[in-house]
């Protein structure tokens, strides 16, 4: 594979830029400023450039990437190019995908972490405030890329990852039960009445801390976000929105959907899943994990906006996977091209989509994805309108006294809105 010849404007703005990109990637002082300290060896390390047969400055030395086992295939490709290329080696060590947080933070500053890792944006809060991630210089091929995928990506004001895929939830529906889509939920639930089936519509729930995931598009169609965002777009943990009035509004609702026993908590995500795909129901709110099994069950599956609750659009969570950089990696500049130049072109964000079937990140792969496949198109177009998932580390204190409250409501366990309110102020304490 060659290089992008259409990125060699950001490459070569990297390269110029050199002494500035190393020294932002060599923090390892747990400051959480990325860009603090010198990395280890600056005056002579493998990050130097030297000169190619081409004329054009280029990094030299050896790469080493931390992938789960699907992304891993993928970039054994992409390496031998890149290799090829530039003649510096890549080394991918594939990692269990739900450890590779956790063991970034513990090995980064101790010199043996990887240059480049997979992860999700969500885990960002964690790896800035522990200094572990550098900035990715995304420069003019940021607007090659899907807005919301740049956006979950940015942090305090800056790109921390190379985004290659966005999941979303979006609602299932059962083509032979429910000839077309639902305009809002009280349709929904006519549809659903009127096909004569078990249930009527299908979320997975916990019996005890329900699903804050799955039911965050009803409730920001109150007007209720979890947090309210600053001026440049980021979220702002000093706003707990959901705990206005809107928030109230939906709790209201909960309440009212628990005792007609449209959200059932003894209907876990794999019950429903059984359910809808032995077709007692014509609608189930899930995310394109579930598609495959459906459809072996025999089920015509369309994808479908989520339907509003209440007086506003019903945006879901997103979630943005890519891969960051080390803040000690001593190869930044061979990193940065392998990601920018090579994981960011249409033919590995679409080889990445084939592998893991989640609409990618780059808006040329994106496009030809929702034109060749109906599902990657629906979901594709709701994650178009979805919200990022917060990354902000104050979003741990939110989770379990939101699952807990929303599960306590449903069941009828006290008035709805004094049940929010203590929620929304333990959450708040949590947070201060």
């Amino acid at each position: 594979m060659t290089v992008n010849t259409g990125r060699l404007t950001t490459m070569t703005a990297l390269l110029g830029l050199g002494a500035l990109a190393l020294t932002s990637c060599g923090s390892g002082d747990g400051s959480g400023d990325a860009g603090a300290a010198e990395p280890a060896g600056s005056e002579t390390t493998e990050s130097e450039t030297t000169e190619s047969e081409g004329g054009e400055d280029a990094a030299s030395g050896s790469l080493t990437i931390w992938a789960d086992a699907n992304r891993a295939e993928v970039l054994t490709d992409v390496a031998e190019d890149f290799e090829s290329d530039t003649g510096i080696t890549v080394e991918i060590v594939q990692q269990d995908f739900e450890e590779i947080r956790d063991q970034f933070v513990s090995q980064v500053p101790t010199g043996e972490g990887p240059d480049i890792a997979v992860g999700a944006h969500d885990w960002l809060g964690v790896l800035v405030n522990n200094g572990v991630v550098a900035p990715v210089e995304l420069g003019d091929a940021a607007a090659e890329f899907e807005e919301i995928a740049v956006d979950a990506w940015t942090y305090e004001g800056q790109t921390y990852g190379l985004p290659y895929s966005i999941e979303n939830i979006a609602l299932l529906r059962n083509t032979e039960l429910a000839p077309e889509a639902p305009a809002d939920f009280e349709e929904m639930i006519q549809m659903g009445e009127e096909a004569g089936t078990e249930y009527p519509f299908l979320v997975g729930l916990d019996p005890n801390e329900s699903d804050p995931y799955h039911l965050y598009p009803f409730q920001t169609s109150f007007g209720a976000p979890v947090f309210g965002t600053a001026e440049d777009g980021s979220y702002d943990p000093s706003q707990l929105a959901m705990a206005e009035a809107g928030g109230e509004e939906f709790a209201g609702w909960l309440a009212e959907q628990g005792e007609a026993g449209v959200l059932n908590l003894n209907i876990d995500g794999d019950l429903a899943l059984e359910s809808f795909n032995d077709g007692n129901s014509p609608f189930f709110l899930t995310g394109p994990w579930n598609v495959t099994g459906a459809q072996d069950a025999g089920i015509d599956v369309a994808v479908d906006p989520i339907p509003a609750a209440g007086d506003q659009d019903a945006q879901p969570f997103a979630g943005v996977q890519g891969f960051f950089l080390s803040s000690q990696s001593e190869n930044v500049l061979a990193a940065s091209n392998f990601l920018i130049n090579y994981v960011g072109t249409a033919e590995v964000q679409t080889a990445l989509y084939e592998t893991g079937g989640r609409a990618p990140a780059l808006t040329e792969s994106f496009e030809q994805a929702l034109s060749e496949d109906e599902i990657v198109a629906g979901f594709g177009e709701v994650g178009a309108e979805a919200v990022p998932m917060p990354a902000i580390p104050e979003m741990g204190a939110v989770w379990d006294d939101w699952g807990s409250s929303q599960a306590a409501i449903i069941k009828g366990d006290g008035d709805p809105a004094e049940l929010w309110q203590k929620m929304s102020q333990d959450i708040s304490s949590a947070i201060d």
